[in-house]
C-alpha cells in the first residue's frame, strides 16, 4: 500500500481545514506504517484525530446551518473505524488492513465533494472559523441573486407544450 501524499488537489483555501487535512494525511501514514502491537495504538490515534477533525467541521456546520448530510457521513466513517478497531482487537488484522487500503479513496472523494462544498459556503457567507462571526449571512429570500444564498433560486418551469406531459 502506498502512503497518502499531501497535494494541491487537497487544498481548499480554508487554512484551518487545510491544516486538519494535512494532519489527517500524517495520521493515516502513521497508521499505514504500523504493524504488530503498534497497529492498534495507531488505529486509536487515528480515531482520536478523526474525531477532533470531524468535531471541528461539525461545529462549523452547526453554526452556519449547513446541510446535515455532511455530518452524517462523518458519523458513518467514525462508526466503521470504531467497529473495525474492535474487530482488530479480537484478531482481525485483515479487516483493519482493508479499511486502511480504502481510506485514501474515501478521503480524496470527501475532500473534493463534501469539504469543498463546505469551504466554499464558508467563504461565501464570510464565516470566521475562529470567532463564529458570519459577515455575509444568507438571506431568507434569495431572489436577488445574492452570493450569500446557499442554493440558487428556483426557476419556474417552462409551461409544457400542448399535448406534452408537464
Amino acid at each position: 500500500m502506498a502512503a497518502m501524499e499531501w497535494s494541491e488537489k487537497l487544498v481548499l483555501g480554508l487554512a484551518p481545514m487545510d491544516q486538519t487535512h494535512v494532519e489527517f494525511v500524517d495520521a493515516y501514514n502513521r497508521l499505514l506504517a504500523a504493524s504488530g502491537a503498534d497497529l492498534l495504538a495507531e488505529m486509536d490515534a487515528f480515531i482520536v484525530h478523526t474525531v477532533e477533525h470531524f468535531d471541528q467541521e461539525n461545529r462549523w456546520m452547526e453554526l452556519i446551518g449547513f446541510p446535515a448530510c455532511h455530518k452524517a457521513e462523518h458519523d458513518r466513517v467514525l462508526a466503521v473505524c470504531r467497529d473495525v478497531r474492535k474487530r482488530m482487537e479480537r484478531g482481525d488484522e485483515a479487516l483493519g488492513r482493508q479499511l486502511i487500503r480504502e481510506l485514501p479513496v474515501w478521503f480524496d472523494n470527501h475532500v473534493a465533494t463534501m469539504d469543498a462544498a463546505l469551504s466554499s459556503y464558508i467563504a461565501t457567507i464570510g464565516f470566521d472559523t475562529e470567532t463564529g462571526e458570519i459577515r455575509n449571512p444568507p438571506q431568507a429570500d434569495c431572489e436577488d441573486g445574492s452570493s450569500s444564498c446557499c442554493t440558487p433560486p428556483v426557476q419556474p418551469a417552462a409551461p409544457a407544450a400542448e399535448g406534452q406531459p408537464a
